[in-house]
This record gives C-alpha cells, structure tokens and sequence, in this order.
C-alpha cells in the first residue's frame, strides 16, 4: 500500500474497509504512538461547500460524545482536497457479520445488545445528533461483549437520506418511513432503525427487502412488518413487543425517548413485563408518498375499469349477528373504561415534564404523585421527569400512586490531576474520568517542564465539571532552541545588541590583544551559527588593546609604591629582601627600567632590610 500520512502525523498502514461514502484505514498516531482508524472521504464530496460545512458541524458534535459505547472520534481536518476524521481503532465483529454467519442470535442477548445501543443513542440525541444510518453494519461487538456504535455524525453529514426525484439514497432496509420520505427526522427515527436492527438479530432476517432500495423504502411506509414469533417462535413475547412497537410508522407511536426503550429492553432481559401499550386506531392515516409510488397508482387509475361481481343479498341473520358482536364490543370497552364500577386509568407519560407539569396531569387522571426521587441524567435536563413507574400506558386503578425520578442534571465527575503526565497517559486519565480531551491539544515550549509532558490543564485539578466536559491540557515542546549569532569582530555595543535579539543573555569579560583594537570582540562562547537554549547565556571577550608595556623605574621607591604601579600596568611582582641601609626601599629591579615587557609577566624587585 501507497505510504499515507494524514495531519502529518496518522500513518495509514492497513486498508480495513471502504463503502460508498469514504475508505477506512488503519493508522498509527504518531504522537501519541497508538492505533486509530481514518476515514477519509472521497474527493468527490471535497467540492460541495454544503456538504463540507456539515461535515464541520457535524465531526465537531460527535467529538463530544463521551460514552462507552460510542466510538470515540479523537481529531478531524484536511489534507489538500481530503477530509479525515480519526477515531477509535476498534477490535471486534460487527452484528452484521455476526448474523450472516451464525444466523438469529440468542433473543436475550439481543436485547442486551439493544440496551448498549439505547444508551449510546440517549448521549446523542442529548447533544442533538441524530445518527441516521444505525444498522447491523455499524454496531461492532469487541472480544469482551462490550457495544460500539460506529459513524456518529457521519451520515448525518453525508446526507443519507436527501432523495432525488423519489429514490432514497441510503440503506434503505433499515431507514424510518420519515426519513425514506424525506422529512424531517428526529430521535424516533434512530429508535426505528434499531427496532428493524433488532428484528434482523431475532430472527435472522430483514423485516422489509425487494430487488430495488425503492421497493424497500415504500414497504417502509406502507407496509407493517410480520411479527417477529411467526418466524421464530421462541422470541419471547415481550421482545416482540418492543421491536413492533419501536417500528411503528408514526414516530409520536414509537418510544419517544432511547432511555424509555432502553428500560423496557432491560425488563426483557430481567423477565419482567414491559411497557408498551396498544397503538392507538385512525380512520384515515394518510402520508406523503414518494414520486414512486404516485405514478404506481396512476397507473391503476388509468387502467381499463374492472367487470363489476354482482352483490349477493346478505341474510338477515348476518345483521344481527354483527349487531351482536358491535354490542359486545362496546360493553368491552365501556367496562375497561369503568362505566361498570370499574375505576381504572391509564397512566399517562410524564417523562420530560417538570415536577409541577407531570404532578398537574397525574391529578387530573384521577392519580397520586407517589415517591418524588432524583438521580442524574445525561438525557433529561435538570428539573425535567426522566422516570416514571408504574410506566406510560398501564391501566391501573384510580388512585395509584405514580413514582417520579427528576433529573440532577448531568453527572458531576472531579478533572484528575494530570500535570507531569506524558500526552498519552493524560488523554487516558482524562476519558476514564469520563472526560472529553480539548481538540487540538495545546503545545508550548518549556524550560522546566520535559518535551511529551502537561504543564497545565483546564479546568484545573479537582475542579467539579459535567460528565462529558472538555478539559483542555498544554504539552511541553521541551526547551526553545535558537542559532547563536556571530559577533566577533563586531563593536561590544553592537555585539550586545545582537545576541539580545536573537533572544540571549550576555556576559562580558576583557583581555589584551595586540592585534584587536581596543572595545571589538575577540571570541564568543559558545560559537556562533550553533543551536542551544533560548535564553541562555553567550559569553564574549572584548579586546582591552596591546599586552605590551615599558618597564618604568621603580627604584628608589617604597616596596608598597613599586608594586602599585607594576600591577597597575598588568604585571606580577616578586619581592626580594636584602639588607641595605634603605630599609623598605625598592633597591634595584629586573628586567631594568625602559625595557618593553608582555602584560602579565613578572618583574622581580629588591627591597631593602635591616641586618
């Protein structure tokens, strides 16, 4: 394979999947030496603005998802023409694969799966991102059972479900009948497609499929699928009943929230009844089909008209029988309603409500509020209903009382101390504090602090944020380097100034020199053109002029005078004693007077001492 180097730092070194929209590599991050998956888009996409601003807003949105089952999308941008987004390397089987090789899945394990599935959603649908592409195909199971939910953002960004003259683009077998006609789609479409996903692992087969992507989206709106225990009958009962209720073709008859389906998913596997109520009749359910459909139906409009079956004349003992069991049929229902003494109600949903809303609607069908409770929530804002029990649509009897969970809010969770930590290790503490990392990560040169270090984080250490916050980490480039200037030869003045632009400290000494005038740099430590620390200290010697003197005559001088003036002229001075009648006088010299000498040399004088 070619060698592919996106954002100058994840290199491609597998091709593990491609598909219509983009090509999935296996890459290595260079920075932080871990496995990551790339997917890169196809050039195609790259010149439709539209297209490439949603795809902006969209990998940003994704990339605060924080939640197990979400595959985590750690950086995104472009290279040239290419888009990219990094995410989380995964190790595991997707359901698809799963099914098409093992065939239906245990009933139960389907469900729990589904509940993974759920609780991914129930994070996105918080944020306001809508998958729109959840199938089998995207739901990968790693080695230790654990859900990962694939392609956040990503189809939303694509636009899978934008049709064109009445075809739908997309996976046809698995969108809702909103959005294979087009509209508007909110989490009740992402709750169908999983209940088809889910329909699929039960049984082992597609609810909807035909020769054409057309053919499916107009079963998708028009027809209701077959019960899951006709084709497999040891689906338990209740599963059944969350799949067919997740894949109603009203959205407002579908759960409405990925936490409402989740806890009836868990009473599946827990064996309990779940809550799921009859869909509610209309006399004329009428929606907007595709450009496919119509002309179908022109079609048979303008067909030849059909021969007319003469009418039998029905029995009047049909009459009464009908009559008979339209009585029957309404006594039912008036006693269900309690017009017989019967004092039963069905309760209401609540969920979303505020304390004082749902208690209102709970009174007014005749209820009690039970037990007020609260717990966090990532789907529920803070105030709102999040549970209820007993759940929406039970009949109970009048006077029941109805226990409701208000949501705290968000989880707080304490930012984990990470300073000192290498770039790796930090990211790592970040998320298992169930944190979000700030992308792009911060850098910034530091004396103190080595290179792949943090030297900083915000919000700062044991700070309480939500859930999911971001928290941004500044990592050590390790110590500045600039190249040294020359200054030899130069003024001292001018040195100076040199090396302080170039971001240096300088330190001044002085010698002798017979060949550099007087106040010009002689050398420089360290040399120049080399690359060292930013702000360290460069050293110069500047030239104090000649190292040559005439020896002057010091006899006759006292011994403190003479040595004065010698060293005085950058010389060294030995003292001899000998006795003389001129006590402390300076009685000859060598070398003698007049004679040039070299600056540091030593000159010997005789002093005269008593005997």
């Amino acid at each position: 394979m070619e060698e592919m180097v996106f954002g100058r730092r994840y290199r491609a070194i597998e091709k593990i999947g491609s598909g219509g929209m983009a090509e999935v590599y296996k890459a290595v991050d260079e920075v932080l030496g871990r496995t990551v998956a790339v997917k890169v888009l196809h050039p195609r996409y790259a010149s439709e603005p539209n297209f490439v601003a949603r795809f902006r807003q969209e990998a940003q949105a994704a990339a605060n998802l924080s939640h197990p089952s979400i595959v985590n999308i750690y950086d995104w941008g472009r290279d040239d023409e290419t888009y990219y987004i990094v995410m989380e390397y995964v190790n595991g089987t997707d359901l698809k694969s799963l099914v098409e090789r093992n065939g239906a899945l245990d009933p139960i394990k389907v469900a729990e799966y589904g509940i993974q599935v759920c609780s991914a959603l129930a994070v996105a649908h918080g944020y306001d991102v809508i998958h729109r592409d959840i199938k089998p195909h995207n739901i990968v199971i790693t080695p230790d059972g654990t859900v990962k939910v694939m392609d956040f953002g990503i189809a939303r960004a694509g636009n899978t479900t934008m049709t064109q003259t009445g075809s739908v683009l997309g996976t046809a077998q698995y969108i809702s009948p909103e959005q294979a006609q087009g509209r508007a789609l909110g989490p009740a479409s992402d709750l169908y497609s999983l209940g088809v996903t889910l329909y699929e692992l039960a049984t082992g087969r597609l609810p909807f499929d035909a020769d054409t992507p057309v053919a499916v989206a107009l079963k998708q709106v028009n027809e209701e699928p077959i019960p899951p225990r006709q084709i497999r009958a040891s689906i338990p009962a209740s599963l059944e009943a969350v799949i067919m209720k997740a894949m109603r073709k009203n959205p407002a008859e579908r759960y409405q929230s990925a936490t409402e389906m989740r806890d009836d998913l868990r009473r599946v596997v827990n064996g309990a009844p779940v809550a799921v109520s009859e869909p509610p009749a209309y006399a004329d359910q009428t929606s907007v089909m595709p450009a496919v459909e119509r002309a179908e139906r022109q079609r048979i409009a303008t067909a030849p008209p059909l021969r007319q079956v003469p009418q039998r004349r029905v029995q009047p003992w049909v009459w009464v029988l009908i009559a008979a069991v339209v009585l029957l049929g309404g006594l039912g229902v008036a006693w269900g309603l309690g017009a017989f003494g019967t004092s039963t109600v069905a309760i209401p949903t609540v969920l979303g409500m505020t304390e004082q809303e749902a208690t209102s609607l709970i009174v007014s069908q005749s209820l009690i509020v039970g037990s007020v409770t609260t717990d966090n929530s990532d789907a529920y804002e803070l105030g709102q209903i999040m549970r209820q029990d007993p759940s929406a649509g039970r009949r109970v009897k009048k006077g029941t009382a109805v226990n409701l969970v208000i949501s705290a809010g968000v989880a707080q969770v304490k930012v984990p101390p990470v300073v000192g930590m290498t770039e790796g290790d930090a990211i790592t503490t970040i998320e298992g504090a169930n944190l979000v990392v700030a992308l792009p990560v911060l850098r910034e040169f530091s004396k103190s602090v080595p290179e792949g270090q943090v030297i900083s984080c915000e919000p700062t250490a044991g700070a309480s944020v939500p859930k999911g916050s971001k928290v941004t980490i500044v990592v050590s480039k390790g110590t500045e380097l600039a190249k040294v200037p020359d200054v030899v030869g130069k003024k001292q003045a001018a040195a100076e100034a040199a090396i302080k632009a170039a971001g240096f400290k300088v330190k001044v000494t002085q010698d002798f020199s017979d060949t550099i005038p007087s106040g010009t740099v002689i050398s420089q430590t360290p040399d120049a053109n080399v690359s060292v620390d930013a702000g360290s200290t460069i050293t110069i010697v500047v030239s104090k002029g000649p190292g040559t003197v005439v020896l002057p005559d010091v006899t006759s001088m006292t011994e403190a005078d003479a040595t004065s003036e010698l060293k005085g002229l950058g010389l060294k001075v030995t003292v001899i004693y000998e006795v003389s009648p001129d006590v402390g006088v300076v009685i000859n010299q060598d070398p003698l007077p007049t004679t040039p000498v070299t600056k540091g040399s030593t000159v010997t004088i005789k002093v005269g001492k008593a005997p």
